[in-house]
């Protein structure tokens, strides 16, 4: 992979973290398709790697968590009836957390269900990067209680933004597509003194939209989706420290990491790339 100019690499993530899916991405850069896919597994190994080491004591007042759905070699009802799927096909979840004020993702976790187990895991290793005592605000999902609870105890305020909807109206062939209306939203206090004022999942649930625009991986109805779990995993890597360190958030007018003082400088997409060397 070092035979390949680092120009040449740094095109090539760009494009990446832009939404081009890989083939297109071979097609703009010159790039054989084999290669890309191994520079996705060699940064994306090291990107994990980067995070995990120096994402860590984040000063993290108030979290906001939540999932985003994807789909590996075919959907759920397809799993049955497809040639040689693999034991992980189907649903894939990432668990994204959130730092409300510098818009740090301090935590991750890819290619869980949204079970328990999963939860716990997530939470944990968030709460293993974060000093002071938190404000968390999940969504209802039941994993998270007992998680929370678990993990931090009575050492969080922490609260949950429940919404309510309606039955999708019909609308004939794009019935199926459409989201329900939301006809409610409440609040519930589940451990400590959560601030009312805070209690929300607007910004995870933006950059849930983020990561389904620039990651061709996530784009419904197409077969962009990932076809391994694996270069599911190290595509993301890549992208939640491009995302951290080397894209200037819109209401910051800087990154994420700056903002979160785990960094004290916008990197490029070149510094990204030099990861791998």
């Amino acid at each position: 992979m070092n035979k390949l100019p680092i120009e040449k690499r740094s095109r090539v993530v760009s494009a990446l973290m832009e939404g081009m899916g890989v083939n297109a991405t071979a097609r703009m850069t010159g790039v054989f398709k084999p290669t890309i896919l191994k520079l996705v597994v060699d940064l994306g190994t090291a990107c994990a790697d980067y995070h995990d080491k120096h994402v860590r004591h984040v000063k993290a007042r108030r979290i906001q968590c939540d999932e985003i759905w994807s789909v590996n070699y075919c959907k759920d009802a397809k799993v049955a009836a497809a040639k040689a799927a693999p034991p992980n096909a189907g649903s894939t979840w990432t668990w994204t957390a959130i730092e409300a004020q510098s818009k740090l993702i301090i935590s991750y976790l890819v290619g869980g269900d949204r079970s328990g187990e999963s939860a716990i895991a997530f939470i944990q290793d968030m709460a293993s990067r974060i000093v002071d005592r938190p404000q968390i605000t999940t969504d209802g999902l039941a994993s998270y209680v007992m998680a929370i609870d678990e993990i931090f105890g009575l050492d969080c305020d922490f609260a949950q933004l429940i919404k309510y909807y309606s039955e999708t109206p019909d609308s004939g062939h794009e019935r199926k597509y459409s989201p329900g209306i939301c006809t409610g939203i409440s609040a519930r206090k589940v451990t400590g003194r959560p601030d009312a004022r805070h209690v929300s999942t607007s910004f995870v649930e933006s950059h849930n939209q983020k990561i389904r625009q620039q990651n061709r991986r996530f784009t419904r109805l197409t077969a962009g989706h990932s076809k391994k779990i694996e270069n599911h995993i190290h595509h993301l890597a890549i992208y939640f420290v491009f995302y951290n360190f080397a894209r200037v958030h819109s209401s910051l007018r800087m990154s994420p990491a700056m903002a979160a003082g785990v960094e004290t400088r916008l990197w490029d997409i070149e510094d990204v790339v030099k990861l791998v060397d």
